[in-house]
């Protein structure tokens, strides 16, 4: 028997058109929070593919729900009533998510920085379940709809594809709108809370066409509240971390600066990594930006600092190699490759990254390396997106790519993460990057979990880096800067690992996230985490 809905004055092009309108909205709030979600567990999570998995899985589990209740729910009450305001409700429960979570998020931000894992997993499980309500709400409009739009069982499948496609051409708008456009202007809380309104409005109004004046008008407090919300509701920093003077998002991170007892810190996302430091005389920071400058001492003895002309840093952040560099080798060129123009920007304003030496350039550093017509004495690879090196900055084509881009007497240095006993990592890019290079070597970071890699293009010995150190020494007034950077990487030299072609990474196949999450989990689990705690 054909259905027929209670108000069949309305079933007509009109309605149907409403409907299209309606599942386009649903799908593209459905990606718009599933993307919005990642920035907003991000910024205290990290980005790294547990984080990303655990999202998309949870989000398709809520999605897979809200299709058998949908199904189930339309035949018990085949009305536009019910339909918009399931709407109604996915929508202002949306809206309600980075108030609640935000001072859940806070308490996870805390735990992360003492080392409280537990704490830190209860947080996203929590906040994950407050996402369950209005995904799953969302996944109920598309088999609604196509129940109510149902006249007759000819035209069901038909009709079936085209709430599908117009649900999935509207996922597609979710998908970049979010990234792209509002959160770069807006933030992530006022993104959740413009999609939010979207669909109420949109379901009022739907209520409005189909059901009359009244059944909607009594939902109007929704809009207000939401609009409440966006003004007063997201007031203050998102985080309550120490000496915290600014904080912004742009398309690729949330961006933080601190300033304690003088020294500022660029902090990226879930903030366990420190990008940049600045401090107005000092130059000397103890962390891997300093010993890139180590990397031209490798070759013959000899080397004049003066003589080091171009370098290219992969990775710039807020520029502390490139300045640390313009003050040891005068005569420098730097050219910086940083993919988010928002942290360029933020260099520029607090980390004194105006420097006439430097080029910056907004782009990805390897596509901006191979587009690169010039050739560098030095070349710094550091693009941490912590716990990861990307991918594709640790393949055989890459290290290709860079040794194609280097002088005659050119060297790269890759900075690599490790545990105290595990080495892997380390290991691997050794075995890969000894494919291209004729020398490699490994000095280790003191008080760090980081590991400097030098290779040479030319064929060089260990030797070189004493003999240089030797002769500066004699020369008198060498850089301080420079001679500490010498000191450290000499003096924390590491014996080369065996190489393993099986674990060569190519573009094909780079397993660096797999590695690094084994890493993670092995020191997680090992008593040496009590060390930090």
């Amino acid at each position: 028997m054909n259905y027929k809905p209670r108000n069949s004055r309305w079933y007509n092009g009109r309605v149907k058109k409403l409907l299209y309108v309606a599942v386009f909205f649903a799908g593209m709030t459905t990606l718009a929070v599933e993307f919005t979600a990642s920035r907003l567990l991000g910024n205290y999570f990290g980005t790294s593919n547990l984080v990303w998995a655990s999202i998309i899985g949870l989000i398709l589990i809520y999605l897979t729900l809200g299709y058998f209740i949908g199904g189930f729910w339309a035949d018990r009450s085949p009305e536009f009533r019910t339909f918009f305001r399931i709407l109604l409700w996915a929508g202002f429960s949306i809206g309600l998510i980075p108030l609640i979570s935000r001072p859940i998020l806070r308490f996870a931000a805390q735990a992360f920085d003492q080392f409280q894992f537990g704490v830190l997993i209860g947080s996203f499980v929590v906040v994950m379940i407050l996402f369950s309500i209005p995904v799953t709400l969302l996944g109920t409009t598309s088999p609604f709809a196509i129940r109510l739009g149902i006249k007759n069982t000819s035209e069901a499948g038909g009709l079936s594809g085209r709430i599908y496609a117009t649900s999935t051409l509207g996922s597609f708008i979710g998908a970049f709108l979010p990234v792209l456009v509002l959160i770069p202007t807006i933030g992530t809380y006022r993104t959740f809370l413009v999609f939010s309104l979207l669909l109420v409005i949109l379901a009022i109004f739907g209520l409005w066409k189909t059901v009359g004046r009244r059944s909607a008008v009594i939902y109007v407090w929704m809009p207000i509240i939401l609009v409440i919300l966006m003004f007063l509701g997201v007031r203050g920093f998102d985080k309550s971390s120490m000496g915290l003077i600014y904080e912004t998002e742009s398309a690729y991170n949330y961006i933080q600066v601190q300033e304690v007892d003088g020294y500022r810190f660029l902090r990226l996302n879930e903030g366990q990594g420190v990008h940049s430091i600045w401090h107005p005389s000092e130059f000397f920071y103890g962390g891997p930006w300093e010993q890139v400058l180590a990397g031209p001492f490798f070759n013959s003895p000899g080397v004049d600092p003066a003589g080091i002309k171009d370098i290219a840093i992969i990775g710039l952040a807020a520029g502390t190699t490139a300045r640390q560099a313009a003050t040891v080798f005068p005569d420098i060129r730097v050219d910086g490759f940083e993919i988010d123009p928002k942290i360029i920007e933020v260099g520029r304003q607090y980390f004194g990254m105006d420097i006439p030496q430097l080029t910056a350039f907004a782009q990805d550093g390897r596509l901006g390396l191979a587009g690169s017509g010039r050739k560098y004495q030095l070349i710094s690879v550091d693009a941490y997106r912590p716990p990861y090196i990307p991918a594709h900055l640790t393949t055989l084509e890459f290290f290709q790519t860079v040794y194609n881009h280097l002088t005659p007497d050119g060297v790269m240095v890759i900075n690599v993460g490790r545990a105290p006993s595990d080495r892997q990592l380390v290991d691997a890019l050794y075995s890969t990057i000894t494919q291209v290079f004729p020398s490699v070597y490994i000095s280790d970071l003191p008080l760090s979990f980081n590991t400097l890699i030098y290779a040479t293009k030319a064929p060089t010995s260990v030797s070189n880096l004493a003999a240089n150190i030797d002769i500066l020494e004699q020369r008198g007034n060498p850089p301080p800067l420079l001679m500490k950077a010498l000191y450290i990487a000499f003096k924390n030299l590491q014996p080369s690992p065996q190489v393993d072609t099986n674990q060569v990474f190519t573009d094909d196949k780079s397993p660096v996230e797999w590695i690094t999450n084994n890493m993670i989990l092995r020191f997680l689990v090992s008593d040496q985490i009590e060390e930090l705690q």
